[in-house]
């Protein structure tokens, strides 16, 4: 049983960080039900499964019907959680907003799910993780000299966003234990994305940050903390930031021997100290690299395709991927001592094993019936 074992959280469907969020809490051991709406791809027959979605229950539910807002009023009032990702004024509407939700479960912990934030003049606007991490400096810092590169939707919907509601929400969970009382838990991915911009913010305040890609220590521009190009057109990352370190990045590319070395922190000699890196790096393939340096206080580390990364010996010793129904996946993190989780089970499609699922959330036989009947249910 995990650590959140006990807890239980409506998940209403959406896109990426809201599911990440409740996939988080799922495999700390929540109980959670996902409320699809009928014709979502997740209830198509044949769908192919959300790895995202793992973990938990689904029904497809219409909340356009009276019958469907009033299933979902009765499974919201009997839980711990909620999170729902819609754009700032749907859930009101409906008829769910925190106000009648907060009356009816003063313990409920609401959790909201935005880019932009429940107000503000961008609030209603529509966007994507791209988007919102480009209004906090985020995209512009990554990428090379030339050009900003798009570092997947990692930094907005998963980091800055999912990763921030389930902390939220956890937050709000242990403080309701004393208050007795739930509250909104407003989680947008600018203010995640600007929150993870913190370390940059403070190099900056510091007078040592750049807004020139390419010039920074951390964004590619040293050469103590970089990616290289291998013979074989592979690639390993160096981060030899520390003076220990980058001795030993010294000694194994042999400039430790060199007379003419200029100082590491000197920004001057940057460029022409990654031409002789890149030059070094270039004699050898990724795996004899790896052969001399991996484990080693270099810093060092090849650079693996997704592929790779789960046969990589170091993954396999730690567990860090897991099987389940055939499908290889990242294990839960983060790991506990005790309060083990159980293994994750596979995403369930919506509308399968409906009757089943709803029993377990307080549901009678007869009114499932009748909500199938008043075609509030797949």
């Amino acid at each position: 049983m995990g650590p959140l074992a006990g807890v239980t959280v409506i998940e209403m469907a959406g896109l990426a960080p809201g599911p990440f969020a409740a996939m988080m809490l799922a495999d700390m051991g929540a109980r959670v039900l996902r409320v699809d709406r009928p014709g979502a791809p997740e209830s198509r027959p044949g769908a192919r499964p959300n790895l995202v979605n793992r973990n938990r229950d689904a029904i497809a539910l219409d909340v356009k019907t009276p019958e469907g807002v009033a299933a979902l009023r009765r499974l919201i009032g009997s839980a711990d959680a909620l999170i729902e990702g819609f754009r700032p004024g749907v859930m009101e509407r409906l008829g769910l907003g925190p106000d009648a939700c907060l009356a009816a479960n003063p313990k409920l912990v609401y959790g909201r799910m935005t880019g932009w934030g429940q107000d503000g003049p961008l609030a209603l606007a529509a966007g994507h993780d791209v988007n919102y991490i480009a209004l906090t400096g985020a995209l512009h810092s990554v990428g090379t000299a030339d050009d900003i590169a798009i570092p997947l939707n990692l930094i907005g919907d998963f980091a800055g966003g999912g990763m921030f509601l389930a902390v939220g929400i956890l937050a709000a969970l242990y403080e309701a234990k004393s208050s007795g009382k739930g509250q909104v838990v407003d989680t947008a991915m600018v203010d995640g994305a600007n929150a993870l911009m913190m370390y940059m913010h403070a190099y900056r305040a510091a007078g040592n940050w750049s807004d020139t890609r390419g010039r920074n220590v951390l964004d590619g521009g040293s050469h103590f903390y970089a990616v290289y190009s291998t013979q074989d057109d592979r690639h390993v990352s160096v981060a030899a930031s520390e003076p220990k370190f980058y001795a030993e990045l010294l000694r194994f590319t042999g400039l430790d021997t060199a007379t003419d070395l200029p100082a590491q922190h000197d920004k001057s000699q940057w460029p022409a100290m990654k031409a002789r890196l890149a030059a070094i790096f270039a004699t050898r393939t990724r795996e004899q690299w790896c052969a001399l340096m991996e484990g080693s206080d270099a810093c060092f580390a090849p650079v693996l395709t997704m592929g790779e990364a789960i046969d990589h010996p170091h993954n396999r010793a730690r567990g860090a991927f897991v099987e389940i129904d055939g499908v290889v996946q990242p294990a839960p993190a983060p790991r506990f001592g005790r309060s083990v989780p159980d293994m994750p089970t596979a995403p369930k499609p919506s509308g399968v094993d409906t009757e089943a699922t709803l029993a377990k959330w307080g549901f009678g036989v007869d009114e499932v019936a009748a909500l199938k009947k008043a075609g509030a249910l797949l």
